[in-house]
């Protein structure tokens, strides 16, 4: 199957969501397909479960397209056993095709393990090299292969010596859910950057990407996991275990707060509801303009022009409709279509822009592309003004930690300054939310967040030659340019 390659987009993705549930008695396979469904937003490209049953035997079904597509009733049915792990897939290594779907499996101790991944390593390289000079043999282009394999090489000693060797050589960040023929288990890297949390239901152990996949399934939120742990839970119980790094601090990613977690998240302890609503104040304290009505670029907008609207008093109101039922497709459109862009994802409520002053808050601009479509389409449906208010700060560098970012002579950001941008777009005013403003919004301090999209401060050293290349393990240099 060809390398399915949809055209560049004017959002961020996320790498993946990962989710496991060791819970003996009960329909793993379908709670795990539920607990997918609420990290559906984390990853559309493919979607896959791993049961064990009770003979140790583990099923491995995965496919491209989103959970739903994937999983129907015959194939839960055929999923049974007592623990399983569960992934959704946004390729950050390796280009869409089946073969880099995950959960991973590979042989080990006379058995099996599986693993599904959430971020991106940077000595992949390195390692992928090492394991090949030892007879490993790939058959994907991803990071998560080679973290699957070199747990799998640790023959010796239980899962947890296995899973702690293996977190102690990998570098980057990764969150991960694995499972063998009789236990499940999840470790974060040291740094925290994407999250790991751990949920109860019934009385037993659950973990995933967020909170809410332990929401969907009535179960409860107990904690996050820390970065640099290592959970395994298996018949005995939860054993837990940390590898610390010299020189590690923690370093969650802010977009995580911006736009990758769901609002009804709960990470380091704050509200992201909430925290975007604050975001949204503080674009209005920054930026505050004369208009008629605030609204948002659905859904991710919502919660910050909620703020900007409660802020200036400047009502609230729906202008833009999201066709809900539009994502991520492999039947593409045709040029017609294709010219129509945006209009696929969203439309313009003329009715209520029409002769309007409009406030209009996004999440961020990457190229710009899809903002300037915004633009012109709300001015097209009557609108007097376009004022952008932007709930986080000018991105200016790529990242290497998971996010499908652009390079940087793709961000706009990069080269022009805010008029540029404004000017390029077509907006009457537009305004990004000060990094002082966005840290302000979360309750926290800076050092407990990666910002290196906006600052270039890096808290993972990144070797110079990666240079963010996805497709680097695969037959496509000209994919691979800075």
């Amino acid at each position: 199957m060809s390398a399915l390659r949809p055209p560049p987009d004017d959002r961020l993705h996320d790498a993946c969501g990962v989710f496991g549930i060791y819970a003996p008695g009960l329909d793993v396979a379908r709670l795990t397909y539920f607990g997918l469904y609420a990290l559906q937003h984390r990853g559309q490209e493919s979607a896959g479960i791993a049961v064990a049953d009770d003979d140790g035997q583990v099923t491995v079904v995965k496919e491209l397209g989103l959970v739903s597509q994937v999983f129907d009733e015959r194939t839960l049915a055929s999923l049974t056993g007592t623990h399983a792990i569960g992934h959704t897939r946004y390729s950050t290594t390796g280009s869409t095709q089946w073969q880099n779907s995950q959960p991973f499996v590979r042989p080990r101790n006379g058995s099996v393990i599986a693993l599904g991944h959430n971020g991106n390593l940077v000595n992949t390289t390195q390692l992928r090299e090492e394991l090949l000079d030892q007879g490993v043999h790939f058959s994907s282009a991803t990071d998560t292969e080679v973290i699957t394999a070199l747990i799998a090489q640790e023959a010796d000693g239980d899962l947890m010596a296995a899973l702690r060797s293996a977190v102690a050589r990998i570098r980057g960040a990764f969150s991960a859910t694995v499972l063998t023929s009789d236990a499940v288990g999840g470790f974060r890297d040291p740094y925290g950057v994407r999250p790991l949390c751990l949920g109860e239901l019934e009385g037993r152990h659950v973990l995933a990407s967020e909170p809410p996949a332990f929401d969907i399934l009535g179960g409860r939120f107990v904690r996050e996991v820390e970065p640099g742990e290592i959970i395994l839970i298996d018949r005995d119980g939860l054993r837990s275990e940390r590898v610390e790094l010299n020189g590690a601090r923690p370093a969650m990613c802010i977009f995580e707060f911006i736009y990758f977690a769901r609002p009804d998240s709960t990470l380091e302890g704050r509200s992201l509801h909430d925290c975007r609503q604050e975001m949204g104040r503080h674009l209005a304290r920054e930026a505050p303009v004369e208009a008629d009505l605030v609204i948002p670029v659905p859904d991710t907008g919502i919660p910050a022009a909620i703020g900007y609207s409660l802020e200036s008093g400047i009502p609230y109101a729906e202008g833009l409709i999201k066709n809900r039922y539009v994502y991520r497709t492999f039947i593409q459109p045709d040029q017609q279509l294709r010219e129509a862009g945006i209009r696929m994802k969203l439309n313009p409520l003329t009715s209520v822009i029409e002769g309007k002053r409009l406030v209009v808050v996004d999440d961020s601009i990457v190229r710009g592309t899809t903002t300037g479509k915004i633009v012109d389409m709300l001015f097209s449906a009557g609108a007097r003004e376009v004022h952008l208010r932007i709930s986080s700060p000018p991105i200016c560098y790529p990242c290497f930690y998971g996010i499908d970012m652009a390079t940087r002579g793709e961000l706009v950001a990069a080269s022009k300054d805010s008029e540029e941008i404004r000017d390029r777009v077509g907006a009457t005013t537009l305004h990004y939310l000060t990094l002082e403003g966005l840290q302000a919004s979360t309750g926290l301090p800076a050092s407990r967040f990666c910002r290196a999209c906006f600052d270039g401060e890096y808290p993972i050293p990144v070797p110079e030659e990666l240079a963010m290349c996805k497709m680097r393990f695969e037959n496509d240099a000209a994919d691979c340019t800075p």
